[in-house]
């Protein structure tokens, strides 16, 4: 049972960004939920370092999810060692002698001091579910959405004070789930490669029970910025055919 009016949150939100993709719900919960499918890719044969999973990353459970609902657990999102320790399914004890932090390392794509200051899930789930926003039967923890320049910039008017984060991408879920702030990512190579997310594209995580406020800046934003874009057309038609 949803304690707010999501579809039309999730309607609001996509029109005041004239979002391209569909706005996510991502829950994390203890107990299944009911009558929402586990999320069922086979998996492939593991790796030297005993890694496999459903999908590269669980940040590739965010290009999944944009039209259909589905439940994760651990095991599903394990081929991606960060993503389990930002997601709160591992320690980071537990992922040391892993092949891909030690490609990380080796390359100085990031160093082992700055790997304890990733943001992270602080209890354990035991599922996390994606799907659409405008679909959810939970209360989400958090909203994503996919963004562009533009809708980066709209994002940051809206809301002084913005977290833009960079590698890794996925922490800004529990950026918005454990400290309660909006943030945006320019996104993370490692990601951008497993999910085919195009350049163009950054990410914003939302905390979902600040999702009618930010709906509201949206909406007093955009209508200051659609005023100074109808001063702007009108004052540069002096110049057409200059």
């Amino acid at each position: 049972m949803t304690t707010q009016d999501y579809r039309s949150l999730c309607e609001r939100l996509t029109a005041q960004l004239n979002l391209a993709n569909a706005p996510l719900a991502i829950s994390f919960t203890e107990e299944a939920p009911a009558a929402i499918p586990a999320f069922d890719a086979a998996m492939p044969a593991p790796a030297a370092d005993g890694r496999t999973g459903r999908v590269p990353a669980g940040c590739v459970f965010w290009m999944q999810a944009t039209d259909r609902t589905f439940t994760t657990v651990a095991e599903d999102h394990a081929n991606c060692s960060v993503g389990s320790v930002t997601h709160g399914f591992k320690q980071l004890a537990d992922i040391t002698d892993k092949t891909d932090v030690a490609a990380m390392l080796e390359s100085g794509w990031v160093t082992m001091d700055a790997v304890p200051r990733i943001p992270t899930v602080k209890t354990p789930p035991v599922y996390v579910t994606y799907g659409p926003l405008a679909q959810t039967t939970l209360d989400p923890d958090v909203v994503f959405i996919r963004v562009n320049a533009k809708q980066a910039m709209v994002l940051s008017d809206a809301l002084p004070g913005l977290r833009f984060e960079g590698k890794p991408q996925c922490h800004i879920i529990p950026i918005a789930k454990e400290r309660d702030e909006v943030a945006l990512s320019v996104g993370c190579m490692l990601s951008r490669v497993r999910t085919g997310m195009p350049n163009t594209e950054m990410t914003c995580a939302i905390p979902a029970r600040r999702l009618a406020e930010v709906v509201e800046r949206l909406e007093q934003t955009c209508g200051a910025d659609n005023a100074v874009a109808a001063y702007a057309s009108r004052d540069a038609a002096r110049f057409t055919g200059v």
